[in-house]
């Protein structure tokens, strides 16, 4: 199974290319795809000549994942990488022998992926992006912004069995703001959504990162400047539009996923490779859509931004 070093990995053509299979969120444009695969050139591996990759995107439609986990598994792969905790749990279901790595997973202990951190003891090894401080520090950022506000809403996914909604109500009682959570089944959920958010006077939303929030993130961040509601989003919704998005892109994960790849690719086995940890927060401001609510943005904010929309 292994594709060697870094260079000359198939010096007289001798090893065949490993076949990677790529289990991910949205399709082929979701920023996480993109850096799966720049991680693994930045290691050395070039698709076609050491590696050839298999990918199934999920479309946004969460139960079509063990049918797409099934695929790959039929499709002997040598390894299976995959983008957050329902997608890796839909490899683990069909191909409890196949390496996996996984990036963007909440607490892989807390929803069964590996028993040990530091020894996972299933087929699985991979990275976190969590990180137990950046709920609270982007509501802070928000109450910088808009000091105002006192009640939160908190969208989440009911398909999505991790501890998200919990750590950002914790963090919103924290700051002092009364917190609402609502987790979204579908598309269908967002008018009704809305409507008690309404009912509870909520001054802004805070979309976790999660997939009917990817999925859904235009519409939602619509349907709060409609209703004067401020938005919050991780950072990989910052494309939505939303008056601010904080934390660590997915893309960064991804990218990370490359060195734990190289080693499972190279022989070793996921039990001996820890769980990795990749925290590199970061903040995006929406300008427009400040002024549109009547809100300055602190000088120190627009310095510390990554990317500011005007």
């Amino acid at each position: 199974m292994g594709a060697g070093g870094a260079h000359g990995r198939r010096e007289g053509g001798l090893k065949p290319a490993a076949r990677i299979g790529a289990l991910f969120s949205g399709d082929a444009s979701h920023p996480s795809y993109p850096a799966f695969r720049e991680g693994l050139a930045a290691m050395g591996y070039v698709e076609g000549r050491d590696i050839s990759i298999e990918a199934r995107f999920d479309g946004g439609h969460l139960h079509r994942l063990p049918f797409l986990a099934a695929e790959l598994a039929a499709s002997s792969v040598n390894l299976i990488a995959a983008i957050g905790a329902v997608h890796c749990r839909a490899a683990q279901e069909v191909a409890p022998s196949i390496p996996i790595v996984f990036a963007a997973v909440v607490d892989p202990v807390a929803v069964g992926l590996v028993g040990d951190p530091e020894r996972p003891d299933r087929n699985a090894t991979g990275v976190t992006t969590f990180d137990p401080d950046e709920a609270r520090d982007g509501l802070r950022i928000l109450k910088r912004v808009v000091p105002r506000i006192k009640r939160l809403a908190i969208l989440g996914d009911a398909g999505v069995p991790d501890a998200l909604p919990l750590v950002s109500r914790a963090a919103a009682e924290a700051e002092g703001l009364r917190a609402q959570v609502l987790l979204l089944r579908g598309e269908e959920d967002l008018e009704g959504a809305f409507v008690a958010m309404r009912e509870e006077r909520a001054d802004a939303v805070m979309g976790l990162a999660v997939p009917m929030v990817r999925v859904h993130g235009a519409r939602i961040v619509e349907l709060a400047r409609a209703a004067r509601i401020l938005t919050l989003f991780a950072r990989d919704g910052a494309k939505f539009g939303p008056l601010l998005a904080y934390g660590t892109s997915f893309a960064a994960a991804a990218r990370h996923m490359a060195g734990l790849m190289d080693r499972v690719l190279k022989g070793e086995q996921v039990s001996n490779i820890p769980i990795g940890r990749v925290v590199r927060p970061e903040l995006l401001l929406n300008l427009p859509l400040a002024r549109s609510f009547g809100v300055m943005i602190p000088s120190d904010l627009m310095e510390r931004a990554t990317y500011t929309t005007r």
